[in-house]
């Protein structure tokens, strides 16, 4: 089966590999000539473990392409994915829209034939019904579908979510539409995956629901932090009480700095601003907004206190800046919250990130980026780790110490135990929700 995807950020190129994996003909689209460049000379634009490796090996077998000309791409195909971006709107929280209705209007003006028009971009409930009336209105004659396929993509684990997901959401209204959404994910059907069909509507909400839903989980394991800095209990042992409960479960509840990244923070603003104007509001998801900004402010106050309440003149060396680990993605990241307060408050901060550089350097002007955690450290009033990639899992912490001015942690994932940090020569330790300790 041919395909066309529309957009080559982080939703479209990795469907659009993974789809070519399956045995499809699959031609991505962009209108960034950079972008395309990029791609047909073998560069991926974005970093995503193992897809460098998956997109040379179907370029090769002659099953994936890439194009500008929207035209040739939908020459053909039985189906065409809108895979564009939905930020977050300005001034009102809704979701910007106006990619995917502009995508739609060309794909309708392009085709020719039969078309099943699918939504990848997480999208308002009611934005299929929005993209079947602007085919219909630019091609009027057009025979076509529109379906609802909301991508559910762990950026560092995107592959293996796609090749054996917990389920596939696919929002169709005719069996005709049913029958070609079949065919795409037949590899799956084959394999037993979950295939959940259902209206266009209820899969639009399932994408939005889900991921408020682990906002929720992360929002609440991060107040029980709070509460557990308070009275003295230790947060990694009451989450693995908790998660051991097989009504709860140990996914999404491990206390940071708060969430951040491409989905929770836009898809839990847009989903509240659905409830508002539908006067039926989510009161919990719009109190894991305010929280989860709380909490990230909550973390610049842990700093401060190490400092001994002023980062002026301070020397900062900061571990991660990167929302997760294993993806180059800085968006509403806890660094841009973090990080320029300390610049603002006079620190010297230096930066070590594997992959958050090439984002990094525009968002976090004032820094001074290092390769290697202990030169960043080497003469340091505090260390910050921020994002728990695997390069910082087993530091020499008592090298660390030894190379810094004054010896204080602040670990803000829970990597190591408070034991070691005192044990390497830490005169000052922090943590999420566990106790830490001081020589002042």
């Amino acid at each position: 089966m041919k395909i066309a995807i529309i957009g080559t950020g982080y939703v479209g190129l990795v469907s659009g590999v993974c789809f070519s994996d399956f045995g499809h003909e699959v031609v991505c689209v962009d209108k960034d000539p950079r972008k395309i460049e990029m791609l047909e000379r073998g560069e991926v634009p974005i970093y995503e473990p193992g897809l460098d490796t998956l997109m040379a090996k179907n370029v090769e077998a002659g099953r994936l392409s890439f194009t500008l000309d929207l035209q040739s791409a939908i020459d053909g195909a039985e189906a065409v994915f809108i895979a564009v971006g939905t930020p977050t709107r300005r001034g009102d929280g809704h979701a910007d829209l106006s990619y995917v209705m502009a995508a739609a209007e060309e794909i309708a003006k392009a085709a020719d034939h039969y078309i099943v028009v699918v939504t990848k971009s997480t999208v308002p409930v009611g934005t299929n019904r929005k993209v079947q009336e602007v085919v219909a209105a630019a091609n009027p004659g057009l025979e076509f579908d529109v379906a609802s396929n909301p991508e559910f993509l762990r950026e560092g684990a995107a592959i293996d979510d796609f090749m054996k997901p917990d389920r596939v959401v696919v929002g169709v209204e005719t069996e005709r539409a049913a029958k070609v959404m079949e065919d795409i994910y037949r590899p799956l059907y084959l394999r037993d995956f979950p295939i959940v069909t259902t209206d266009l509507e209820s899969a639009e909400m399932i994408k939005y629901a889900a991921n408020a839903f682990l906002a929720t989980k992360i929002t609440f394991i991060n107040e029980i932090a709070a509460l557990c800095e308070k009275v003295g209990a230790n947060v990694k042992q009451v989450s693995k009480g908790m998660g051991l409960d097989g009504r709860i479960g140990n996914k999404f509840l491990h206390a940071g700095p708060g969430y951040g990244g491409s989905c929770f923070p836009k898809d839990t603003k847009a989903l509240a601003r659905i409830g508002q104007e539908h006067a039926a509001p989510i009161s919990i998801v719009e109190t894991v907004i305010k929280v989860n900004e709380d909490t990230k402010r909550r973390m610049t106050d842990k700093l401060l206190d190490l400092c001994g309440g002023s980062f002026n003149g301070k020397k900062v060396a900061v571990l991660g800046v990167t929302f997760k680990p294993n993806t180059d993605d800085m968006r509403d990241a806890p660094a841009l919250t973090i990080v320029p307060a300390l610049v603002g408050g006079g620190a010297s901060v230096s930066v070590v990130d594997p992959q958050g550089r090439r984002e990094g350097e525009a968002l976090l002007p004032g820094v001074t980026w290092e390769e290697d955690p202990y030169a960043a450290a080497a003469g340091a009033d505090l260390l910050v780790i921020l994002t728990e990639w695997n390069e910082f899992r087993a530091l020499d912490l008592k090298r660390l110490a030894g190379g810094m001015a004054t010896a204080r942690l602040a670990d803000l994932r829970n990597i190591y135990a408070v034991e070691d940090a005192a044990a390497a020569g830490f005169t000052a330790y922090e943590s999420i929700g566990r106790a830490g300790f001081s020589a002042a």
